[in-house]
């Protein structure tokens, strides 16, 4: 099989992804120093990124737990996952590197509870096509809205990237994720994590992680498709 883009989305969709898109490692030039794909692999040229869709009513239960349950399951789905697509590029003869879905990343600052994983898998698949970035901070695909868990392979292969998500992801003046965040913690462009972590990250008294707050997710007109679809 010929190494390109379309065999390598292929494989990746074959094995279980819902989403895949292929982003040249150039288009991370912007990226903050330390965090693009070549400073985690030299060799990198391409980066595979896909993902797979979560189940969409936990997003609007009464109780936390169902949507804690699918958070977390799925971000070990696409972990195994990306472990299936690396074995199978590299019994093809693809050069790759697994990047974890969340966890874990190097660089933290306490003072500010602040987190970078070592790339940006949002960023990663807004470069792939994928999906837009919202207010929320979230990206959002036509088809599932922000309902997606996403992941990545780095290739060696240079590979020719799928073009931009054309599509507008905000509604124009929308300001409900903004308005709805208790913590208030978002500002149109970044989230504070500080602010957030306690909500999204609560620990009850039994030791259990629990995602208590959603509400940018669960509010946005968009959170099951572009189209705005409940």
């Amino acid at each position: 099989m010929a190494t390109n883009s379309e065999s390598i989305r292929q494989i990746i969709t074959s094995l279980g992804a819902d989403l895949c898109g292929i982003a040249h490692a150039g288009r991370f030039a912007g990226a903050p120093e330390g965090f693009k794909p070549i400073d985690i692999w030299d060799k990198c040229k391409s980066v595979a990124v896909f993902a797979r869709r979560l189940p969409a009513q936990s997003l609007f239960a009464e109780n936390c737990v169902p949507y804690t349950f699918v958070n977390t399951m799925m971000t070990q789905e696409v972990d195994r996952l990306t472990m299936q697509i690396s074995l199978k590029l590299e019994a093809l003869g693809i050069e790759n590197v697994p990047i974890p879905s969340d966890d874990p990343y190097e660089h933290w600052e306490a003072e500010r509870s602040y987190g970078r994983a070592i790339l940006s898998l949002k960023h990663a698949a807004y470069l792939a096509g994928l999906g837009v970035l919202g207010k929320n901070t979230l990206l959002m695909n036509e088809q599932y809205g922000n309902m997606i868990q996403i992941g990545a392979v780095l290739l060696e292969a240079d590979l020719e990237g799928d073009s931009l998500a054309s599509y507008e992801g905000c509604p124009s003046g929308c300001q409900l994720c903004l308005e709805s965040c208790p913590a208030a913690a978002l500002d149109g462009d970044t989230v504070n994590q500080h602010l957030c972590r306690p909500l999204s990250n609560y620990r009850t008294e039994k030791g259990y992680i629990l995602k208590k707050c959603y509400e940018c997710r669960k509010v946005c007109p968009n959170a099951l498709s572009i189209m705005g679809k409940r």
